[in-house]
Order: C-alpha cells, then structure tokens, then sequence
C-alpha cells in the first residue's frame, strides 16, 4: 500500500492502491465492523488477465479467459482476504438466474447449480459472480451465519433475496432484524434499460412495481424544431416517441429485504454501477458482452 487514503463511494470502501495493476477491492462499512466476519466484492483491477485490457482481475471462467489465468486471479484475490487454501473453502455455483438457494456445511461433493448460498460453518466462503446483475450479501450478526445472492431481473422478481431471508430464518433461527445486508456494484437505474415485458413481470409481483420503473421519452431535435412535419390523421394529431424503461435493480432489492423485515438501517446500498464505472468493474452490458466477471464472496472466519 502506498498510504494513500481509501475511496469511499457513500457507505462503500474502495480499497485502493496505485498503480492501478495493484489489486483493489470493495468493502461494505457496515461489514466491515464485525471481526469475525469475511467479505468483499471484487474489482477489475489487479489480476493477471490480459483479454479485457490491461492486468484485469477476472474471477470467472469465461469464453475469452484461460482457465489457468483465472484460477491464478481468484488466488490472488483470496490471498488479499486472508483465505490460506482457497480452492478448499471458495464454494461457487452454476448460475442459472433462479431462487434456487443451497445451504452449505461442507465442500459439495458435486458441482451446484443455482443462485444463493447460505451457510453457518465456520472456513467456508461463498461467492457469486456479476457482470451488471446484483450480488448481495447478508450476514445475521448474532448467530454467525452469512449468506450472499445472485440477482439480476430474474431473480429478483422471484424474489430471491426475500427467500434468502427466509431460508437463514428456516435453517439458523436468524432473525431479519440482526441481519445486515450489503447490496454490491451493479447495474443501477441510471443505465438498465428493459423491455415492457420486464415491467409486466414485476407489475405481477409487486403493488410498488411503478415505483421501481423510469419512463424516458426519446427526443427528435428536428420533430421538435418543425412539428407540423410529423402530422397524422390518427389522435392526437402526431406520431409518439417512443418511450425508454429504466428499473431500479437496487430498489426493488432494498424493497424486498425490508418487506422481511430487515431494518432499512441495516441495508448498505451505495456501491457504484458498473455500466457506468467500467474504468473499475465489469459490465456485461456497457462492454456488449465482451467483459470479465466480479466476485462478492461473504465466510464466517475459523475460531
């Protein structure tokens, strides 16, 4: 480290160091404040990868990737967080954006698929990877038991995090009012634009639906500069522009854990967005495709 101060982006830690090679992670301030606990959502800054510019820390086993030069990056980034053996206690899954939640106690004996992982067992880390979907981590402060989300649209109109609430309820005896959850980088609503079919899938779920939609008109400088061009015979007398919809991924996600009654105090929701912010993390979407993955990994330490 260069002494150089951290960055905070609201509540969130940006670990820094310079130059930008140097791995940098995010941490959540609320997390961060319990010792017993181990947490982090990765960055693209400090790995070996080569294929998305630069020395990029991509975590997930992607087309353009070799698998070596990846398994060299997650080393890298469990190393920095105190993890000894990372290929015995990292526990990932094949994400396939659903409400499938597995609890764990041990290394699966086969690979899993689904889109949370809840566990209490003390040297396990669980871990999700994004590219513009949110990960979210939740941690009940009292009983030592952690649990982290994948949820991009889909699974968060399943409510995947809400069942995750559920879930460490059932197994842990947690209660929603001792949990502490940070929602990590991802898209937010200032960069994800959906179709109106995503609408009506929320608009079936939730009564606060609209609540959680942007309606953006697209502008024409010259239909504004020389209306009567754009005349028709059908009302009200002129062609409309066709509207843009924007959700909140971030909300709706904070919505839910307070519907499980997760204290709003409790939420740490100020991570930056990766659409926008693709100078620090990976966005599926801003990079048409051609990107790395992040890592939000969450563990209860050995005694």
């Amino acid at each position: 480290m260069n002494g150089r101060p951290s960055v905070k982006y609201d509540r969130t830690v940006v670990t820094k160091s310079l130059p930008k090679t140097k791995l940098q992670l995010l941490h959540s301030e609320k997390l961060a404040k319990l010792p017993w606990l181990v947490h982090a959502f990765s960055t693209r800054h400090g790995g070996v990868s080569r294929v998305y510019g630069g020395n990029t820390l991509n975590l997930g086993f992607t087309n353009h990737d070799s698998r070596a030069v990846v398994e060299r990056n997650r080393t890298l980034f469990l190393k920095q967080l105190g993890v000894p053996n990372p290929r015995k206690t990292l526990i990932t899954l094949r994400q396939i954006h659903s409400d499938l939640i597995h609890r764990i106690e041990g290394a699966p004996k086969h690979p899993l698929a689904g889109d949370g992982l809840i566990t209490n067992t003390p040297g396990l880390l669980l871990a999700i990877l994004t590219a513009d979907c949110l990960p979210v981590i939740l941690v009940d402060k009292e009983n030592r038991a952690v649990g982290v989300f994948h949820a991009g649209w889909r699974g968060t109109v399943k409510r995947i995090v809400e069942k995750g609430v559920g879930e460490m309820q059932r197994y842990f005896g947690s209660d929603p009012r001792d949990m502490i959850a940070a929602i990590g980088p991802g898209v937010q609503a200032c960069c994800y634009q959906v179709g109106a079919e995503v609408r009506q899938k929320f608009e079936a779920q939730f009564a606060y639906a609209a609540e959680l939609f942007r309606e953006v008109k697209e502008s024409d400088p010259v239909r504004e500069k020389y209306p009567m061009l754009f005349l028709t015979a059908r009302a009200p007398g002129h062609s409309e522009l066709p509207v843009s919809l924007f959700l909140d991924l971030v909300q709706a996600n904070r919505r839910q854990l307070i519907d499980a009654d997760v204290p709003a105090k409790n939420i740490d929701a100020s991570s930056p967005c990766t659409a926008c912010r693709t100078d620090l993390l990976f966005s599926h979407r801003a990079e048409k495709g051609v990107t790395g993955r992040l890592m939000a990994v969450v563990g209860v330490r050995p005694r």
